[in-house]
């Protein structure tokens, strides 16, 4: 259960202010057609961090446990640091939807926008992490729509109230204090 609420939690905080957020912000006043957005983002999400969460099990079984501590630990305090640089959202990124519908376009810019981001990371070093993949699977897609469903339906107005700073600087310590319990040696119970 802890996987699932952390990591819920994790990618909710990092997802505040993303680039992916920042695209469902961008679809949401460009098509104003909230239930595709939605399942474009959640088909989207699960897809890509079902791969990540893949990922991350082969390294549970594939990565000596030693190794793969410092390893989780550094990539954990690296997300941390990631978490505090803001993203913006590239124009062509949007430019798909004019091909494939709302649905079509939020699936494929959704897909596109998260391959190698931050909340994708995240969820291939918690996979690894708990070594349950699965419920990280389902607490990162939680965590992807608690985020972007709000962003759907209230764009830009929410965005201004939010203080991004404070939001990230949480996720970064979030990051930060799994790397350093991973790197000391917190979770060994687990073969970490």
């Amino acid at each position: 259960m802890e996987s699932l609420l952390v990591s819920t939690g994790v990618v909710a905080l990092a997802e505040i202010g993303d680039k992916t957020q920042l695209l469902a912000f961008i679809l949401a006043a460009r098509f104003k057609k909230p239930l595709p957005i939605i399942l474009g983002i959640l088909a989207a999400t699960i897809v890509n961090h079902g791969l990540a969460g893949a990922l991350g099990a082969w390294i549970t079984v594939s990565i000596s446990p030693e190794i793969r501590r410092w390893v989780l630990g550094a990539s954990f305090i690296a997300m941390a640091v990631w978490t505090l640089i803001p993203d913006k959202i590239e124009e062509e990124e949007t430019q798909i939807a004019k091909r494939f519908g709302v649905f079509g376009a939020t699936l494929v810019t959704f897909f596109l926008a998260e391959m190698g981001d931050k909340t994708q990371i995240a969820t291939v070093a918690m996979a690894a992490h708990y070594a349950t993949p699965l419920l990280v699977v389902i607490g990162t897609t939680l965590g992807m729509l608690i985020a972007d469903v709000p962003a759907v339906f209230v764009g830009d107005k929410l965005a201004n109230k939010i203080p991004m700073k404070l939001v990230h600087s949480i996720a970064a310590a979030v990051f930060a204090i799994l790397g350093v319990a991973t790197l000391l040696g917190a979770g060994a119970s687990f073969g970490l």
